[in-house]
């Protein structure tokens, strides 16, 4: 199962509403490449696809692949500020080999 941060969601929404997306899911892609690291991608998507698992959370609808899914299962997105005045969503992802849980 995948989660999304208070933050994460609230910035979905906002995008949502700017693109006038509200009724699209976001779509969240994951990919293991050659040198097992994964590949993270996250946009709008209207296309539902043979094999997808939608998930929604407090009315935003999200949705992963059969391919995706379970390299994404226990993955948690958040919207961080990562350098001052620089916000970006992150994976934090126990499937991924690079991952380290933050500190609290």
């Amino acid at each position: 199962m995948i989660s999304l941060s208070t933050a994460a969601l609230e910035q979905i929404r906002l995008s949502a509403t700017t693109g006038d997306l509200q009724s699209v899911p976001i779509r969240v892609a994951v990919k293991q490449l050659d040198d097992g690291s994964l590949h993270y991608a996250m946009g709008f998507d209207e296309h539902k696809l043979p094999g997808d698992t939608f998930f929604n959370f407090d009315g935003v609808d999200l949705v992963v692949s059969s391919g995706s899914k379970d390299l994404t299962d226990g993955m948690t997105i958040d919207y961080v500020e990562l350098e001052p005045g620089k916000l970006e969503f992150i994976f934090l992802n126990p499937n991924d080999p690079a991952y380290v849980p933050p500190s609290t």
